[in-house]
């Protein structure tokens, strides 16, 4: 439960803090709405003077948020991304450049991240219980028959001819990078319909800020509660044309034998990652900050200091004792 008021507060003081400016700057219109998709819901608050601009610049970021969905849907037989996983292990598979161009970010996240980060993960998800949210610690013959269909190094890319093919039984899976990528395409269009002040979420993990709310020229105020005591306050910082994503242990867990097993998914031990607690990932781009938060959940604060780019900032809580939390500029 600590993990679900973690997430919830973080939005509160998001959107809350945007209606309070709004309040102070009457002339201002506020527009707040909400879709469902990609397995997430989706909310956009946006700021301006005309309704109209308002109304059409959200609609418009939600349809590029459907036609995503369309896209990258592993639950839908006719998506593009369901396409690669049916017939991408027997032939080269060819895809739109977008698609491309996705994969070989994923690719990329997997080599920087030596494995940590990994679309290929699913078969290791379904034998622990967490996609149906009925956990259970699988015997070890099951994690080594999934591991043999767990690698990203198993996606293999042609630039030249824009294919996909797999050289094992793997399939991939859009969950740790799609949302950072439709909230990063949403704010593209929200920019280019003239909106300077939003901020948008996807799913409570996720937030990008445009521009500053009224009132507030250093960004979206956003506060952390502390992992342990959502009473306290671990964390704060202003976005402002940023993103920020956090992945906690509390957010998908069941508990065997006294021990609490956590759904982020270490790849290259076949366990969940143990240790921490909880990481947050401020970066430019949504797809950058959703797809770090795991590699440095499991990879630690020693690993994401010698390896971050400078332009990211990384605040993580580990599982020991307290004052564990490190903010790393």
């Amino acid at each position: 439960m600590a993990g679900a008021a973690f997430l919830c507060l973080l939005m509160l003081a998001v959107f809350g803090a945007g209606t309070a400016a709004a309040s102070q700057t009457p002339n201002l219109l506020r527009l707040e709405r909400s879709l469902d998709a990609m397995g997430t819901t989706y909310t956009i608050a946006v700021f301006g003077a005309d309704r109209f601009q308002l109304d059409s610049a959200v609609e418009d970021a939600f349809d590029e948020t459907r036609r995503l969905d369309e896209m990258l849907s592993n639950y839908r037989p006719e998506s593009e991304w369901s396409i690669v996983n049916r017939e991408a292990a027997q032939h080269p598979v060819r895809v739109s450049p977008e698609l491309f161009d996705l994969l070989s970010s994923c690719v990329k996240y997997s080599r920087q991240s030596e494995g940590t980060f990994d679309i290929t993960v699913g078969p290791l998800m379904k034998i622990w219980g967490f996609y149906k949210g009925s956990g259970a610690v699988p015997h070890r013959a099951e994690i080594r028959t999934a591991m043999n269909r767990v690698g990203w190094q198993h996606i293999v890319l042609d630039p030249a001819n824009r294919t996909v093919r797999f050289d094992a039984q793997v399939e991939i899976d859009p969950g740790g990078i799609g949302k950072g990528y439709a909230v990063d395409r949403m704010a593209a269009i929200l920019r280019q319909k003239g909106i300077t002040s939003g901020i948008i979420s996807a799913g409570r993990s996720s937030i990008y800020g445009i521009g500053a709310p009224p009132s507030e020229p250093r960004g979206w105020h956003i506060t952390l509660p502390d992992p342990r005591d959502s009473r306290k306050v671990a964390f704060e910082t202003y976005l402002k044309n940023e993103s920020m994503s956090t992945s906690g242990t509390s957010e998908k867990f069941f508990i065997a034998g006294g021990t609490t097993y956590s759904h982020i998914m270490d790849p290259r031990t076949g366990y969940p990652a143990t240790g921490m607690l909880s990481a947050s990932v401020i970066a430019p781009r949504t797809i950058d900050s959703e797809a770090w938060t795991k590699p440095y959940f499991i990879l630690g604060s020693q690993w994401a200091a010698q390896h971050k780019p400078k332009e990211f900032k990384v605040f993580l809580c580990e599982d020991r004792s307290e004052n564990a939390c490190v903010y790393l500029p």
